[in-house]
């Protein structure tokens, strides 16, 4: 009775999931017409799904391969700069004591209640002061800043990275730099992993920032350019919508956050233990 009260809410939140995938998965094979002529969660008479991937990276000039690229570069530099700065930053936080580090942490704690669309006209108004507005500063350098990321990483160093060890790397002469790059960076991989994960979905699905920031379609990331398809759809070619390729696109761009996953969970299974005695 027990085992069942616990599956039970967990098959529903299975279910709650996995649903919405499986109807982007069933309506990506489909047409325009399939779509409204078929049941949402099978596939439809007119199995369409290489067409409609043809017709996403050649609709209006090829707009979606420049947008999944703006959309990499976002991710790539943003999460992994983001990733960087929050394991330095943490680092710090956990291992060295000086003037403010408590103050400085409690605002880091403060940070983190902050919606980050409470920031988004603020940091445009900044942004337009220094000239950064529709160039791609303007979505990479706020991804770089991780309250969330920082708090964790500063948590999880205070036991991942032992004191002891620093010290006994102190008196064999290395430098501080040295200590976290050989020693330090190796003990949390699995902080690294989890916090990079967390940049990487929010820069990936970041859809208010660029929206704002960006004004010519040629920077737009997959979350704004498919809007824009959407939103387009009473004026499409020929006056049909293109609700296909909207969904057909949505599905391949969450190709790349899977296959992030799938790659990187194997680091989690190092745990806190994966450090000091085998090194």
């Amino acid at each position: 009775m027990k085992r069942a009260m616990l599956t039970l809410p967990m098959l529903a939140m299975l279910l709650y999931c996995v649903l919405p995938l499986l109807w982007l998965l069933f309506g990506a094979t489909k047409s325009n017409a399939g779509l409204f002529s078929s049941s949402g969660l099978w596939f439809a008479d007119d199995f369409a799904l290489v067409e409609n991937i043809r017709q996403v990276f050649t609709y209006q000039n090829g707009a979606y391969g420049r947008w999944f690229a703006n959309s990499v570069l976002y991710a790539v530099v943003g999460a992994g700069g983001a990733t960087m700065i929050c394991a330095l930053g943490g680092y710090a936080l956990a291992k060295y004591r000086f003037p403010g580090s408590k103050a400085l942490f409690a605002i880091v704690l403060g940070a983190i209640t902050v919606p980050t669309t409470a920031l988004a006209v603020p940091t445009f108004l900044l942004f337009t002061r220094l000239g950064l507005v529709n160039t791609p500063w303007a979505v990479i350098i706020p991804a770089l800043a991780s309250p969330f990321g920082l708090y964790l990483m500063r948590v999880y160093a205070a036991d991942a990275v032992p004191t002891s060890m620093i010290e006994a790397a102190r008196l064999d002469g290395a430098g501080e730099l040295r200590i976290f790059l050989s020693i330090a960076l190796r003990l949390l991989r699995p902080g690294l992993v989890t916090v990079l994960l967390f940049t990487l979905v929010a820069t990936w699905n970041n859809y208010f920032l660029p929206l704002i920031m960006l004004s010519d379609p040629e920077w737009y990331p997959l979350t704004v350019g498919l809007n824009l398809w959407n939103s387009q759809r009473g004026s499409a070619a020929g006056g049909q919508a293109v609700y296909n390729l909207v969904i057909t696109g949505s599905l391949i761009a969450i190709v790349p956050l899977i296959l992030s996953f799938l790659f990187l969970q194997r680091y989690w299974q190092s745990g806190l233990s994966a450090g000091a005695v085998k090194q």
